[in-house]
């Protein structure tokens, strides 16, 4: 069974409350239930992890990688735009990992266009609310 964690960011456990306009109403127990939904015809098994600190999620990365996880799907929130520690992590783990973000990044303010962690990722998708993680863990099923 392949083995894929989900790591979420600072404010990800807010889904539901904050700017519903932006990221909708669902929360990030809704958005996991999904997933274990579609991972479940898959042979899937996930992972979930959501931290507001960014030593939490590089730990979490490297234990992860020495448990044998085999693809990550992230969703760093604002650490994506600045946090080189993560994209180094991810990078260094050797595995595939697919970014994203329920809200087109591209769209939004000037400095949540550039995503530093997505360089070491094999996809971001962006801006394709929940389902985009749905998408997100077919791409890492074919990896």
């Amino acid at each position: 069974m392949k083995k894929i964690a989900i790591l979420h960011g600072p404010n990800l456990d807010r889904l539901g409350k904050r700017q519903p306009e932006i990221y909708g109403t669902a929360t990030l127990k809704d958005l996991e239930q999904l997933l274990r939904t579609a991972a479940k015809p898959l042979g899937v098994s996930l992972t979930f992890f959501q931290s507001a600190h960014e030593g939490a999620l590089v730990d979490r990365i490297h234990a992860l990688t020495d448990r044998g996880v085999e693809g990550f799907i992230v969703n760093f929130g604002a650490y994506s735009h600045t946090s080189i520690a993560l994209r180094d992590a991810l990078a260094s783990s050797g595995r595939p990992a697919v970014e994203v973000h329920i809200s087109n990044i591209k769209q939004r303010e000037k400095f949540r266009r550039t995503s530093m962690t997505a360089g070491a990722c094999v996809a971001m998708i962006s801006g394709e609310g929940f389902p985009g993680y749905v998408k997100a863990l077919h791409r890492l099923v074919q990896a």
